[in-house]
């Protein structure tokens, strides 16, 4: 697997469209941080770290619908940064998802953040994906 965070958002797309209410998916630092950030955010209604049979572990996301609709707090992931094409935001180019409606996910010195959190800690990094 070349890129798993764009795997990851893969799962969650695809738990969200068959209407899962678990998703079940490999663990890594990274994904651990863009979890809790979904989470901070109610984007999902909770997680679990499971140390699993297997060396890195498992992720377990149990994922927020409205209970009158049946549909999911997510209305959409997309994946801005790929190996082959890394993007960067400074402080001055910061990313504005749905004109503040919805987050963008950051990699930067201060960890893994929002838009609005790096704007307030005046720190730029490498935009991981949007979430709205």
């Amino acid at each position: 697997m070349t890129d798993p965070i764009a795997d990851y958002l893969t799962r969650l797309r695809n738990a969200i469209k068959a209407n899962h209410r678990v998703v079940e998916i490999p663990a890594s630092n990274l994904k651990k941080e863009i979890t809790k950030v979904l989470f901070d955010k109610g984007y999902i209604l909770n997680y679990k770290f499971e140390d699993g049979t297997n060396y890195q572990g498992i992720i377990k996301i149990a994922l927020k619908y409205n209970p009158e609709t049946r549909e999911s707090a997510i209305t959409a992931l997309q994946r801005i940064s790929t190996p082959g094409l890394r993007q960067y935001a400074g402080t001055s180019s910061m990313p504005r998802v749905m004109n503040g409606l919805g987050v963008a996910i950051l990699s930067t010195s201060k960890g893994v953040i929002t838009d609005k959190e790096a704007r307030s800690m005046n720190v730029g990094g490498e935009v991981l994906c949007y979430v709205y």
